[in-house]
Order: C-alpha cells, then structure tokens, then sequence
C-alpha cells in the first residue's frame, strides 16, 4: 500500500522560497544599483563575492556556513546572547537561501540596471532630484522586467535547493525538510510513486518558470 504523501515540505518549501525572496530583492536591488552605476576600484572583488555560490559546490558552501553559523564558530557568543539557533533551523535555512540565491537576484538587476538611460538621470538631477529619488523615479520603472525576472529567479532556485539547506539544516520534518530532501528520502525508502509526484511537480513550475523568463525578455526587448 503507498503511504499518503506527506506535502509538509512543499509548504515549507515553499515558505522558504517566498521569504528569500523578499529578503534578496531588498538586499539585492542597492547593491546591483552600486555594481552597475559605482565606479569603486573593490567593484571587481565584491562581484567575485557575488558570483562565488554559482561556482563552488552547494556542500562546500554548506560546510562552511555550519562551520561560520554552528555551536562552536566564531559568531556562536552573539547567536547565544540573542537565544537565537540558526543551525538546523528555519532561520538557518533561510540565511543559507539568501546567500546561495544572491548571484541570481544581484545579476538580473544589475543587467537592467545598466541600460537605464544616463540622461534621464542627469535630467532629473538638474530638476533637483535626489539620487534616492532619481532611483526610485527613474530606474525603478525602467527596470520593472528585471525585478520579475530576479523575483522568480530567486523563489525557483530557492525552491530547488538541496546541498545548502541539507549542510545547514539537516533533515528535520516540518522545520527544515524542504521538498528537495523529501523526494531524496522516498528515492532512498523506495517510495518512487511519491518521489514521482514531487519530482514531476517540481520540472513543471520549473517549465513555467523558464516560460516566464523568456517571455520578459521578449517584452522587455519589444520595448527597447
């Protein structure tokens, strides 16, 4: 008999991935505005930094912030203090997320960043606007195409992640089993029917995805 499928960690997943990618947008968005208008001579390291989660393996990374995060690492006092666990945790989780997920929020910005016309900016400068509001008049409407894009850049890639949140969170049931981790343990239990349903779950919203992109880049070229 198959055993009911448990969709905790769809919910989680899924929790996960919206509040990653929030955090990344409002994160992201400044720093791809300084990467593509700043002219700082540290621009090239901090993109390296940026870049850095596309090219190492998940599980190094994993390591490291268990190492940086856990009981025993060099910020363990100020976590105890505020008796806050980050290790084998949603928080944990969600740390690991906006780290792994950050190329893919930060690039896509940056991207339509670059191609906001100078003059508009200057032209409002000249009106007396601030850079604060020159962003928020100007570039942010011209840039509307890649906030979709970093939106569901960041959710997917979150939703899909398994060596990170295995590293950081461990497998626990309704705190960090992610949906990832579920279909693992029903391939490991031999339960293909419920690692099927997942999995195919999981190639169509990415199906959908990849459909959303291309069809904001079409948009986006249309009205260039």
């Amino acid at each position: 008999m198959t055993p009911a499928l448990d969709l905790t960690p769809l919910a989680l997943s899924l929790r996960l991935a919206a509040v990653t990618a929030v955090i990344l947008l409002i994160l992201g968005t400044p720093l791809a505005w300084w990467l593509a208008q700043g002219r700082s001579r540290v621009r090239f390291v901090v993109e390296a930094l940026v870049v850095l989660p596309v090219v190492l393996p998940p599980t190094v990374l994993g390591f490291y912030l268990l190492q940086l995060l856990g009981a025993n690492g060099p910020l363990a006092w100020l976590w105890s203090q505020a008796d806050v666990r980050l290790v084998f945790s949603f928080t944990g989780l969600v740390i690991g997320s906006v780290i792994f997920s950050l190329p893919f929020v930060v690039y896509p910005l940056k991207s339509v960043f670059e191609k906001v016309p100078r003059a508009q900016l200057e032209a409002a400068a000249t009106l007396g606007a601030r850079p604060l509001d020159r962003f928020f008049s100007v570039a942010v409407p011209a840039s509307l195409s890649g906030f979709i894009a970093a939106a569901v850049l960041a959710f997917a890639h979150t939703l899909g992640e398994f060596g990170v949140v295995l590293m950081l969170g461990g497998n626990i049931p309704g705190e960090t089993q992610v949906l990832s981790i579920a279909i693992y343990n029903h391939v490991e239990q031999l339960q293909y029917s419920a690692a099927h349903v997942l999995s195919a779950g999981l190639v169509a919203f990415s199906f959908v995805v990849l459909v959303v992109l291309h069809f904001t880049h079409d948009r986006r070229k249309a009205a260039a």
